[in-house]
């Protein structure tokens, strides 16, 4: 299903039983796997990479260079930057991010470029992440920190 005021160039690839709602836009060149969601106002660019089983609530852009693993979730308004040392005036190159199987990205969660988040991770809502996250790792925090640690279900299963 693909909301009519969303806007799906020609080229972008995009699997079987995804939804996308309204006023999205996926670029060509992207790659959208099986069974995802699509939230209001998500863009997706020319060179992202998304999997099977993704949920992407509203207002997420997913840059060129970051990829996304299956079963991923993306709260409202989390952030990913994919440059390093950005300037108006020169185009600088694209550094990647990972987002691992399994992982949630918490509301209004920002993610900086060059990080991969581990398997099953949980990042709060509002964490600003800076350095690579450990599987099953529970960070929150500007910037964040490890605060504890998740089963595969989000259920804290530590004394951290």
């Amino acid at each position: 299903m693909i909301h009519p005021t969303a806007i799906i160039d020609d080229g972008a690839n995009i699997g079987m039983g995804t939804v996308i709602w309204h006023f999205s836009h996926v670029s060509a060149g992207c790659w959208i796997g099986a069974n995802c969601s699509l939230g209001q106002n998500v863009y997706v660019a020319p060179q992202a990479v998304i999997g099977n089983n993704v949920k992407i609530q509203n207002n997420v852009s997913v840059f060129n260079g970051c990829t996304i693993e299956d079963d991923v979730f993306l709260g409202p308004g989390c952030c990913f930057t994919n440059v390093k040392r950005p300037r108006a005036w020169f185009r600088s190159s694209f550094v990647p991010t990972l987002v691992s199987k399994g992982a949630t990205i918490g509301a209004n969660a920002t993610i900086i470029c060059g990080t991969t988040i581990g398997q099953y991770a949980f990042i709060a809502a509002g964490a600003l992440v800076t350095k690579d996250v450990e599987p099953y790792a529970l960070m929150a925090g500007v910037p964040a920190k490890q605060v504890g640690t998740v089963d595969k279900e989000g259920n804290r299963d530590d004394e951290y």
